[in-house]
């Protein structure tokens, strides 16, 4: 089990029976305090939380907000599922447990990458909406199988395939393990194989692994400077478990006309050199009428608090104006009018 960034790991079981990771950093800073607790929903989407993320999460809690954060089922330091329960509605049901677990009312929700796909998911679901406040979007990738399908573009150039090759030992340089993984990736082999179990395939799989999907998260100008996002001690990912739930998210059928029903106030967040299809984010402001406002980040990647510059400040500003009900930092772009000059333009 990978050692924990600051030693505040807590476990807690939740009524669905996932048994999770739980960090919490209270508000730390001398400004007003919001109200509201902000709980944040990792990508992965099973994985561990990153150390840059822990450093951003810290980073708005002393701008006055009090954050939890955890790891989703499977990932990082939470206990593993069975590996037929790793699903995406399954992921949904462990968000409204931990709001419930947590007790303080409504909470606001900050899902990246694969946690925006949850948070989406859960904007259309009624069930769920009764326990959430404000809810941000951030980087979000397909939210059911319609999306899935799609083809378009991508943000401008990232670093993938510029950056030198990854240093370390390789899990996929194994045999058993390369074929494994590549025919999963495939399709060709099913999550639950025989041929590598779930706790080793999490304990196999290494950093070094996911060096071309880490440069993807960056801007190409920045392929010379990125930054080392995990310890090996903290890094956690279960490719099989991951593959699963992407898979569950392809067979779901759309969640749109559900979706346009929803009432919870939130905000897309966009980044310049998205390694995401466009259109994954460009749907969700489509069919989300509560919509207020779309942050297109300029100057970042997939991973757009990553450390570098002031990205990780100019995030939090963003993240803070919405929370608070404040003006946004960043002009509202792309409205759902400049959605088709959006893609066209290619930004």
């Amino acid at each position: 089990m990978p050692t924990a960034p600051d030693g505040r790991t807590q476990h807690w079981s939740l009524n669905t029976g996932s048994r999770v990771a739980v960090y919490h950093y209270p508000p730390a800073g001398p400004g007003s305090r919001h109200p509201v607790p902000l709980v944040y929903l990792h990508g992965g989407p099973v994985r561990g939380i990153s150390v840059l993320d822990h450093r951003f999460l810290q980073l708005l809690a002393r701008q006055g907000h009090d954050v939890y954060a955890y790891e989703q089922a499977g990932g990082g330091r939470s206990d593993l599922l069975p590996m037929d329960q790793y699903t995406i509605s399954r992921s949904v049901r462990d968000l409204d447990a931990f709001i419930q677990r947590l007790g303080k009312g409504k909470v606001d929700v900050l899902g990246s990458s694969g946690g925006a796909v949850v948070l989406t998911r859960a904007l259309a679901d009624p069930t769920v909406t009764t326990g959430l406040h404000r809810a941000i979007i951030a980087e979000p990738g397909p939210m059911d199988g319609p999306t899935s399908g799609i083809t378009g573009h991508k943000g401008r150039l990232s670093a993938r395939g510029l950056t030198p090759s990854t240093t370390g030992p390789r899990s996929t340089h194994i045999p058993r393990y390369a074929v494994a993984f590549g025919l999963m990736r495939l399709g060709l082999l099913s999550n639950d194989t025989g041929l590598i179990g779930e706790a080793e395939g999490d304990n196999a799989f290494t950093a070094a692994d996911l060096g071309s999907d880490t440069a993807s998260a960056y801007c190409a100008r920045d392929a010379d400077r990125i930054r080392s996002e995990d310890t090996p001690q903290n890094f956690s990912f279960s490719p099989a478990a991951s593959l699963r739930v992407q898979q569950t998210v392809k067979d779901s059928p759309s969640i749109a006309p559900r979706l346009r029903r929803s009432e919870t106030p939130a905000m897309l967040m966009i980044a310049e050199c998205s390694s995401q299809l466009r259109q994954w984010a460009t749907t969700i402001l489509a069919n989300d009428p509560a919509i207020q406002r779309t942050q297109y980040m300029p100057g970042v990647g997939h991973h757009m608090w990553n450390g570098l510059g002031d990205n990780n400040d100019r995030a939090a500003a963003v993240i803070t104006a919405f929370l608070r009900g404040e003006p946004a930092p960043l002009p509202n772009h792309p409205t759902r009018e400049e959605i088709p000059a959006f893609l066209r333009d290619r930004q």
